[in-house]
């Protein structure tokens, strides 16, 4: 199967790493792109193969990308961003005849809003309580402290301990919060992957033993049958297909329980990679249309990351509209 994949987000550690997956198919012609001239990703590809796109929520974003298609003959499109992700989801018969690497609008909607993330979870009995802050919550007999963070939003960004009812009532109402049952024990992350069918053919679970801007930077992966069989319900209930990572944290009771879904590629990919679960060799071959193994095993195995310099000519830093780089040059 040959192919001409675009990739976004090159300057991202998903990016990064989805990249140096693809590169590793001499079938598949890789192309980079990110808003930012400095990304790094983009210099992993040959300089004919370099892109520039606007940032996500521009409005060109999504006319951008098809045009690329055009101009480029491209067959698959892959992005590392939730943004750019939500951008294209709903408009994907503009990138025809490219595929979109990516779940559907619905699931994307679901996983990147907690409150209907957690609703829809509810059956697998491993979604903690989450109500709107205001009344819904006041009126709930919590067992404090809890946690108030943004309904959406990423990473741990906007997150508060809530210490006691009056904490509580003195929540604010008009900033799109959510109250969440407090999760005091280990925290995992499961990147998992599903087939066309919603059926889930690989959950990897690693540990969160260092982690530098939300991104795991050292860990090791893990067979823990409670963690598989979670964010496998967790997967199925929101209908995934293709790539996503779950979020679990232990309850009090030491159940692992439903954190937050990424439905994306993750930063620490490199770790699940080197474990036996190639992702994003496994989507691209989803979305071109093969059939995916029944179920990919995978072993236990530790990663540590350092920094990698990518030494190109001068000559070659992409100048963008979207860095602080284009007066030194």
């Amino acid at each position: 199967m040959t192919a001409r994949v675009l990739v976004t987000g090159a300057g991202g550690p998903a990016g990064v790493a989805v990249i140096r997956s693809l590169l590793r198919r001499p079938e598949l012609t890789v192309f980079a792109a990110d808003m930012d001239g400095w990304a790094s990703g983009i210099y992993l590809v040959p300089p004919a193969q370099r892109r520039l796109v606007p940032p996500g929520r521009d409005a060109d974003f999504v006319p951008a990308i098809a045009r690329m298609v055009a101009e480029d003959a491209l067959d698959l499109v892959i992005s590392t961003v939730d943004v750019e992700l939500v951008a294209l989801a709903g408009r994907r018969d503009e990138l025809a005849p490219a595929v979109l690497a990516a779940p559907s609008e619905d699931t994307l909607t679901t996983a990147l809003d907690k409150l209907l993330l957690a609703e829809r979870c509810d059956a697998t009995g491993r979604s903690p309580r989450t109500l709107l802050a205001g009344p819904d919550a006041l009126a709930v007999d919590w067992g404090f402290p809890v946690f108030a963070k943004p309904r959406q939003g990423a990473g741990s960004r906007g997150i508060r301990l809530v210490p006691d009812r009056a904490a509580l009532e003195a929540l604010p109402t008009d900033e799109g919060l959510i109250v969440q049952e407090f999760l005091p024990g280990e925290e995992y992350s499961v990147d998992v992957i599903a087939d066309a069918a919603g059926h889930v053919v690989a959950a990897v679970p690693r540990t969160r033993a260092r982690v530098d801007s939300g991104v795991a930077i050292a860990g090791r992966t893990v067979h823990d049958p409670e963690l598989i069989e979670t964010a496998t319900a967790i997967a199925e209930a929101i209908g995934l297909v293709g790539v996503a990572n779950v979020q679990l944290r232990r309850d009090r009771a030491g159940r692992a329980m439903l954190l937050e879904v990424n439905p994306r590629f993750p930063g620490a990919l490199p770790l699940t990679i080197a474990a036996g679960v190639d992702i994003p060799s496994l989507v691209a071959d989803l979305f071109l249309g093969a059939e995916l193994p029944a179920a990919i095993p995978f072993r236990e195995i530790a990663s540590v990351r350092f920094l990698e310099d990518i030494i190109v000519e001068v000559d070659e830093v992409l100048v963008s509209a979207h860095a602080g780089h284009q007066e030194e040059l």
